[in-house]
């Protein structure tokens, strides 16, 4: 894999286009604009530092709400299941 500079990841949902849109950001430059702003923290503890399919299903499902937030025109297409669906071999999160 080639190797990057950190990147803030932004999604951007367009009304008009209908479309999500993922862009690649450095950090530091977003910074400044980022002050002041809702910030939600996921702290990997508490997915006993496992980053899979569930985890990153649970991640996109905050992602969208929080666009829906915003801009609840999106609503009418998203169909997510909000509370954590068992993980294979322990039957938690």
């Amino acid at each position: 894999m080639a190797k990057h500079s950190p990147y803030a990841v932004v999604v951007i949902y367009d009304e008009d286009q209908q479309r999500l849109t993922v862009k690649a950001a450095d950090p530091d430059k977003l910074a400044p604009q980022l002050q002041g702003v809702l910030e939600m923290p996921i702290l990997l503890d508490e997915f006993d530092y496992r980053i899979d399919d569930e985890f990153a299903r649970r991640l996109g499902a905050a992602m969208l709400n929080l666009i829906a937030a915003g801009q609840p025109g999106i609503e009418k297409y998203m169909s997510v299941t909000l509370e954590p669906i068992p993980r294979q071999g322990d039957g938690s999160r």
